[in-house]
């Protein structure tokens, strides 16, 4: 369900705008509409300094996991962990580019082998200069020589297609061979070994300072957390709006009705300050909070993926669930896959913690719905239950191909009327029952042609098409339709809209049902990979033993591993598919962007 709201409209001095403001932070219970909000300098520095803190809690997560920072002494202050935690991530990183570097430079210098600069100095002086070059091994070989008329050549080292060597020449000769030069090195390797054992003691360091930083990770998401209500209390004190000459500002807020004796009472003893309290309208963006039982709550992640329902109308999420369940058993169809999604699930609850609570437990219900529709399909890992000697009484109630074809079509249909009668129940709540007679016009004309269809083959007389209650019926939804879709318009012109209507509502509801077939081809598609899978790993393993049973069960971990991803996939996907653009259209849903959100104290995040 949608939690009821109540409107405030609140005037108060500018000067006390902002501390009024953190006042309702502190009560954690109105939320502020933001008006055409553009960020200051300072809001700009605390949208960047959001993201370094995102980064950073992902960071020291990864620090957690790959060290030994448990056993590190933690920050007591946020402030302070977060600053030693920014200087000793940009030293790392500034280490670890100069330890990167070295390290690339030593074994260019490695080829070269130990040499002196002060040698190097003294040879210049004696009139010899050394240039430094290298070349692939097989042009060294074909020009060497060539070059050797008319330079002295010494090779150094020939390794992986290429050689270096140098040339010996009088000081300011130029030596003019095809070859790639190199800079005289000023070191030698062994300077830069030192170098980097240098680097590496204080790389360690920094590491050190970061696993104090990582168990002090609760800390830094308490400091981004005041990052994060210092930026919302920025928002809400640039939304009001200034009036009589910039001495009074109007402020915009939401409070649940169940909360607004609170908001009453601290509102009340505010000094200074006017407020006008009310019902919202369908012209006011109200901000919605959804609230359900256990079961629908858990729905609510699926639905978050588009939208959430407008305020005022009808909350679907403890509609569409079952059915959600229903659809992604479908879609799966096999009992095997939904043991280990149940078992996974399972896993998750225990191992997860507070935040996949809730993932944890929708994937194990569809889990469930998967093993309860599998074994009514006959499915277990691809094995065909009809064909065991332990379920040869059972065969005649496996479901065929035909008849999943048929129940496909017939759960499309039973969505999309269960979707009509929330729109004729919503429509009514809105606007009046006389809004919703257009639509119960073709509930009635829908659900008594599809009953003169199938009654006769179940041998019940009465009711065919040509029998006169049908065509009461079928007369009396005509009527609803053509003459009753717009309230006081006239008889004409509402006929004329009822064609239109009908036209569309005829062509889209066809394509709406055969949407519903995407279930039985989804399922039918992953039951015959199974299939493969099973046939392949019994007919390519060799006959040999052991071998053969190591093939057997690799083939049958990597086929079904890689079906169970697609398949689980395909069934998360187009129930959702099915639920947005089906269901939703049928049930009337209307959408809105904007959630719930007071301005309030964020709690440490665990």
């Amino acid at each position: 369900m949608i939690v009821p709201m109540t409107k405030y409209d609140i005037v108060l001095f500018h000067a006390h705008q902002e501390d009024f403001l953190a006042r309702l932070q502190e009560l954690g219970l109105v939320d502020i509409t933001i008006k055409q909000w553009e960020p200051s300098e300072r809001d700009r520095e605390l949208l960047n300094a959001i993201e370094r803190h995102k980064a950073g809690i992902i960071r020291l997560k990864e620090q957690l996991k790959e060290g030994e920072a448990s056993q590190a002494e933690p920050f007591t202050d946020p402030d302070e962990a977060y600053d030693c935690y920014e200087a000793a991530a940009g030293e790392y990183d500034r280490l670890t580019a100069e330890l990167n570097r070295a390290r690339k430079e030593v074994e260019e210098l490695r080829v070269w082998g130990e040499f002196s600069s002060d040698t190097i100095q003294e040879l210049r002086e004696q009139g010899i200069e050394l240039h430094y070059f290298w070349c692939y091994t097989n042009d060294f070989r074909a020009r060497l020589s060539e070059w050797e008329q008319n330079y002295h050549i010494e090779e150094i080292d020939s390794a992986n297609g290429v050689t270096h060597f140098i040339v010996l020449t009088h000081p300011g000769d130029s030596v003019a061979i095809n070859a790639q030069e190199i800079k005289v090195p000023a070191v030698d390797y062994r300077h830069k070994e030192e170098e980097i054992k240098t680097l590496e003691v204080e790389l360690e360091k920094q590491n050190a300072l970061l696993d104090r930083c990582a168990v002090s990770l609760d800390l830094i998401r308490e400091h981004a957390n005041r990052l994060h209500e210092r930026l919302h209390l920025n928002q809400a004190v640039a939304s009001g709006t200034a009036t009589a000459d910039d001495t009074l500002v109007i402020l915009e807020g939401w409070a649940t009705r169940e909360t607004s004796p609170q908001v009453d009472a601290m509102l009340d003893a505010y000094p200074d300050l006017i407020y006008l309290k009310s019902l919202p309208t369908p012209e006011d963006d109200t901000p919605v909070q959804l609230r359900n039982n256990r079961f629908a709550r858990l729905f609510e992640l699926i639905g978050g993926f588009y939208s959430l329902p407008k305020y005022g109308t009808m909350d679907l999420t403890p509609y569409f669930g079952p059915f959600y369940m229903l659809f992604f058993g479908f879609c799966l169809a096999d009992a095997g896959y939904g043991l280990l999604l149940f078992l996974g699930g399972l896993f998750m609850l225990f191992k997860g913690g507070d935040k996949l609570k809730s993932v944890s437990k929708l994937t194990m219900l569809c889990g469930s719905a998967t093993i309860v529709f599998g074994f009514f399909v006959g499915s277990f890992f691809g094995i065909q239950l009809a064909n065991l000697p332990a379920f040869v009484s059972f065969r005649n109630y496996f479901l065929s191909t035909d008849n999943l074809f048929t129940l496909a079509l017939g759960v499309g249909i039973l969505q999309i009327l269960f979707g009509m009668a929330l729109k004729v129940v919503n429509t009514t709540q809105m606007h009046g029952f006389k809004y919703a007679l257009s639509t119960l016009g073709w509930m009635i004309v829908i659900i008594s042609s599809l009953a003169a269809y199938l009654l006769p083959d179940f041998e019940i007389e009465g009711f065919s098409f040509q029998s006169p209650i049908y065509l009461v019926c079928l007369s009396i939804g005509l009527f609803m339709m053509f003459f009753l879709n717009s309230p006081g318009k006239n008889p004409l012109a509402n006929f004329g809209s009822g064609l239109w209507n009908t036209y569309n509502d005829i062509t889209g509801l066809l394509g709406d049902v055969l949407s519903y077939i995407r279930l039985f081809a989804i399922g039918l598609s992953g039951g015959i990979l199974a299939l493969v899978f099973n046939d392949l790993a019994i007919g390519l393993s060799p006959d040999i033993p052991v071998l053969r049973q190591i093939c057997v069960l690799l083939i049958l971990l990597i086929g079904h591993g890689i079906n169970l991803f697609m398949s689980t996939l395909s069934s998360f996907v187009h129930p959702m598919r099915l639920t947005f653009v089906e269901f939703y259209k049928n049930a009337g849903f209307e959408a809105t962007q904007r959630a719930f959100n007071p301005l309030k104290q964020i709690r440490e995040e665990k």
